[in-house]
């Protein structure tokens, strides 16, 4: 038991370790073209306003002005460093660090930690901004895990004994609760949820209501207990499940930073609440009062610090009611895993805490919540999407290995299995039923037969030649893959797929496309190729482009897969990642095109398994 968080802790400082290592050698040696190409850096930047937002921070605007196409990766609440370059394109970085408060495409807002640092910013001439290794995140995962580790006696101690050795799962007594609008299986995690006097698994596979199910659960917790914790490993998922409770009518709190900036997501945000409450504007003029004595010193020193003194006392006070006022009305704090270390929630604790997409969090990030919580609900699905985990060593060592995975099989009496699915018709939706969810899943008779057109093939694969020009290869700006070949045949799949459907029909019904590769390479390719050819003009609002991980808990009408690999000797890379395909294949509804050198991608049991299936689909054996 013990020994098993050890580890967790010994490959996490391997993870962290090489994380160090890729950042100083990033720093050293990967020209900044190739790091902004990558995703890691915006350069150059165009510097805007900086002002004191509504927490009395100082930020800094900037924007970036060129590659604005390339994804990347970053997000609020991770730390930056601003450089600047000189005429022999030589870096300086400079001496401090800042945290991303916004992002939204090509526009960023930056906590800085003094106006010496905006200063500096302002004045740098060819200026650019690249993430930085993230100490703050690794250091609450280590704390958490030996905290954890170390724990005697107490609900944290007895949590870590339920979910790693043989300490048994405690239930309350009491007939279960009817929900009519949900479906047989949906109703009984629900149930299984307050049932739970410890811990109980969601398990949702692809469109099977996961968040649906979720929400209701917590609507219904909320009937028995005051407030509780709602987490999840992004900020869109936090932002995405705050949405839907807000739709329920629950008064959500939301700490840290919403990724999706809707005037709904803004209201619960706990800035936007602060600054909100009556008693801000006091707040914000004593804090403005404090600002200008400091920046025009005058007068006797004595009486002005003690004036300060006075004002920061009274500043401090109206900031603890604002405070109290907000947590007291919330019924749902809702934030990242690390978000829940906030200092806003220090010495908070709550009966429930809820973690969506769990099956995506590393095991220390969750023990970061769960000492802040009696129960732990879990929801998310081990059969999509793994944690991030940059470090192979710590991958092969079991880093991916999640909490949620760990109670999945040490009590599987607490997992609840969603078995009805809205999303795809049942020709795709049977090969991952059998691959990955032992053939529980079935359609809802909505969604079971529906396809585009009569007679259509719902799944099918479409084979690359055995020549020479699709043959994969590297692209020149990052580690990245990409096959040129194989894109312009994607894109010429898709166009003929659409003349058969009808240019009207299509922009009538707004019938929407999912174009995936699980490389990022690849993507950059199609999305400059669709934005040079005028034929994907009118569509390109239906059009989604992006990586296997982008297109995580959405869905399309349309997906087609560029699988890229393309080699003579059978390699797949990481599509070993079979949870990583399960994800592509099911972003479809209603029609779903794979593109890929099947001799290449068919060395691999699972890919030669869809293969065979594809051709019964489009033999009519599966219907």
């Amino acid at each position: 038991m013990i020994q098993e968080l050890v580890k967790q802790q010994s490959l996490l400082l391997k993870e962290y370790e090489y994380e160090r290592q890729q950042f100083q050698r990033m720093t050293e040696n990967m020209g900044v073209r190739r790091r902004v190409k990558s995703g890691l850096c915006w350069f150059p930047l165009r510097i805007g306003r900086s002002f004191f937002n509504s927490l009395d921070q100082l930020v800094l605007e900037v924007e970036r002005i060129e590659d604005v196409e390339v994804e990347h990766q970053f997000e609020p609440g991770k730390p930056v460093t601003f450089f600047q370059q000189d005429a022999s394109e030589m870096l300086h970085y400079m001496r401090f660090v800042g945290q991303i408060s916004f992002v939204e495409e090509n526009r960023m807002v930056i906590i800085m930690p003094n106006s010496d640092a905006v200063i500096q910013v302002q004045n740098a001439v060819r200026v650019g901004v690249q993430l930085y290794l993230d100490e703050y995140t690794y250091r609450l995962m280590f704390d958490a895990l030996e905290r954890v580790i170390n724990a005697k006696e107490g609900r944290l101690a007895e949590l870590r004994d339920i979910f790693h050795a043989k300490a048994p799962l405690h239930k309350f007594t009491f007939y279960p609760a009817r929900f009519p609008w949900l479906n047989p299986s949906q109703e009984a995690a629900v149930n299984e949820v307050l049932w739970a006097k410890d811990v109980a698994v969601v398990h949702g596979p692809p469109g099977t209501g996961k968040t649906t199910t979720l929400v209701e659960a917590i609507y219904e917790t909320l009937r028995r207990e005051s407030q509780v914790l709602v987490c999840a490993q992004s900020n869109m998922a936090v932002d995405w499940i705050s949405e839907k409770l807000t739709d329920r009518g629950v008064n959500v709190l939301r700490i840290g930073n919403p990724t999706r900036v809707t005037d709904k997501m803004l209201a619960d945000t706990y800035e936007r609440r602060f600054e909100a409450h009556p008693l801000y504007t006091q707040l914000w003029s004593i804090r403005r009062a404090i600002r200008q004595l400091y920046d025009n010193p005058q007068g006797n020193n004595s009486n002005r610090h003690q004036k300060i003194a006075r004002m920061k006392e009274k500043a401090t006070e109206l900031e603890y009611q604002i405070n109290e006022s907000l947590f007291n009305e919330a019924r749902v704090i809702s934030c990242t895993l690390t978000g829940s270390a906030n200092h806003l929630l220090v010495g908070r604790k709550f009966s429930t805490l809820f973690i969506d997409e769990a099956a995506q969090a590393l095991e220390a990030s969750c023990w970061i919540a769960i000492q802040k919580a009696d129960r732990v609900i879990m929801a998310g699905d081990h059969r999509q999407l793994p944690p991030t985990i940059k470090c192979i060593e710590a991958i092969e060592g079991g880093l991916d290995h999640t909490l949620m995975q760990q109670i999945v099989e040490n009590k599987p009496a607490c997992v609840s299995l969603l078995t009805v699915q809205y999303r795809m018709c049942d020709a795709i939706m049977q090969f991952p039923n059998q691959e990955f969810y032992g053939g529980h899943l079935v359609s809802d008779p909505s969604v079971k037969y529906r396809s585009i057109l009569d007679w259509d093939t719902a799944i099918e694969w479409i084979d690359t030649p055995n020549e020479a020009e699709y043959i994969e290869n590297q692209a020149d700006d990052s580690m990245s893959r990409l096959n040129p070949a194989e894109a312009e045949l994607t894109l010429l799949t898709l166009k003929n797929y659409f003349d058969k459907i009808g240019r009207d029909r299509i922009l009538y019904e707004r019938l929407d496309v999912g174009l995936i590769s699980p490389y990022k390479g690849q993507v950059r390719l199609l999305r400059q190729l669709v934005k040079r050819d005028s034929y994907w003009k009118p569509f390109r609002h239906l059009i989604t482009i992006n990586t296997v991980d982008g297109f995580q808990g959405q869905e399309r009408d349309i997906i087609v897969i560029s699988l890229v690999r393309s080699n003579e000797q059978g390699q797949v890379g990481f599509l070993r990642d079979l949870r990583r395909m399960n994800v592509a294949i099911t972003r479809a509804r209603m029609k779903l095109i794979l593109i890929g050198h099947q001799a290449t991608l068919c060395s691999h049991p699972f890919y030669r398994r869809l293969q065979k299936y594809t051709e019964k689909v489009e033999n009519y054996e599966i219907i």
